[in-house]
């Protein structure tokens, strides 16, 4: 199955399995979670969710630092 990422400077897709993890798809992906926030249809998507179709997801990129 195709999961697609865009934005936050990312434009990519992975071949995952039927109910990976958001997580999961993001270190297959090599961008490391704790960075982007994941989003589908305007809705913040917590990074357990669990993928079960082909989709496209929306990364947005946090910043941290002082």
């Amino acid at each position: 199955m195709q999961v697609s990422l865009i934005g936050g400077g990312f434009d990519t897709s992975v071949e995952i399995d039927e109910g990976t993890s958001i997580r999961n798809i993001l270190l297959a992906a090599k961008i490391h979670p704790s960075t982007v926030i994941v989003s589908h249809d305007d809705r913040i998507l917590p990074h357990n969710t669990l993928i079960d179709q082909e989709i496209t997801l929306s990364l947005i990129v946090v910043s941290s630092g002082g």
